[in-house]
């Protein structure tokens, strides 16, 4: 595996921090237009996770408080909807729309959170896992329930969930295996955004001390490395069919790639860039265009925004 140590100094550093409708461009780099809409999260003093919602609403979330906001990338307007209860964190999220739920990772709470974003009340608070140090990062929604990462260890969890929307609190915890199950150190960051393959029996993690992505089996456990590019600073990925968008924070831009049909490869088809990324760290799409959060890990801003960039897809 290829990393400096700089490299492992960030990563380490940002660890530390979560603690406390355009063409297609054949260029290997695209700098967007430079009009790339902001919208200003009012009022958050930290930020992480974005979930697409019904249209074109989305969901994100204040990292350090586990506050979530509400808002239209047309009206380029968000507003806090729910005050979380102190000692909540929201980092990664996905919104199951037909049943009005909103999944969060807790991360050092070790917890799930799921929101009615309706009623803006609290479905339920799940504890996945107790181990000292967990950091829960992020999560993707598949026909069994919600599936959660650990950044400090190698499990995955799952929270299962009926089609009604009925969430059973009892949570089975899966032992990563093979390619992505080397240990951690202190300052390693491990499995961190997650998505589900368009098989829809595959989980597809994004591993941000390797730089690498991993297919998953959700059956055994048993992880394979997608070969192809090291991709510094992996975040949050998302995926549609066969194209995967990977957040690089530090980096400032996000990666467009291409899995192959077995998910054995990747090819980089595309990176997106902007002058309004300030460590961006997941990322929605509506059509043609992606939202990503800033999360300026490393000092305290002003303030805290969602990002508007095309999908070039």
């Amino acid at each position: 595996m290829r990393r400096t140590v700089q490299r492992r100094t960030a990563v380490g550093f940002i660890a530390l921090l979560a603690l406390f409708l355009p063409l297609a461009l054949p260029a290997a780099a695209s700098e967007s237009s430079g009009d790339d809409d902001v919208i200003v999260l009012q009022g958050a003093k930290s930020a992480e996770g974005i979930a697409a919602g019904e249209g074109t609403t989305f969901f994100a979330g204040e990292l350090n408080t586990g506050d979530i906001f509400r808002g239209d990338i047309r009206e380029g307007k968000a507003k806090r909807i729910i005050d979380a209860p102190e000692g909540r964190m929201a980092v990664g999220m996905k919104a199951d729309v037909s049943n009005d739920l909103l999944f969060v990772a807790g991360g050092a709470t070790g917890k799930a959170y799921v929101y009615n974003t309706e009623t803006r009340k609290t479905v339920a608070e799940v504890t996945l896992t107790t181990k000292t140090g967990s950091f829960i990062n992020d999560v993707t929604l598949t026909d069994d329930g919600a599936w959660f990462t650990n950044s400090k260890y190698g499990e995955l969890y799952l929270v299962k969930v009926s089609h009604s929307g009925e969430v059973r609190k009892a949570v089975r915890t899966l032992t990563v295996k093979g390619d992505a199950a080397s240990a951690l150190g202190p300052n390693d960051f491990g499995m961190n955004g997650i998505a589900v393959a368009e098989d829809g029996d595959t989980l597809i993690v994004a591993h941000t001390r390797d730089e690498a992505l991993y297919a998953v089996d959700p059956e055994t456990g048993k992880s394979d490395r997608i070969k192809g590019r090291d991709l510094e600073f992996i975040d949050g990925i998302l995926v549609k069919g066969h194209t995967l968008w990977a957040v690089q924070n530090m980096d400032n831009q996000i990666s467009r790639v291409e899995l192959s049909d077995d998910l054995s490869s990747f090819k980089v088809e595309d990176v997106i860039k902007s002058k309004n990324f300030d460590i961006p760290t997941t990322v929605a799409k509506f059509g043609d265009t992606l939202a990503a959060v800033n999360a300026k890990f490393g000092r305290q801003a002003a303030r805290y925004e969602v990002v508007l960039v095309p999908a070039w897809d």
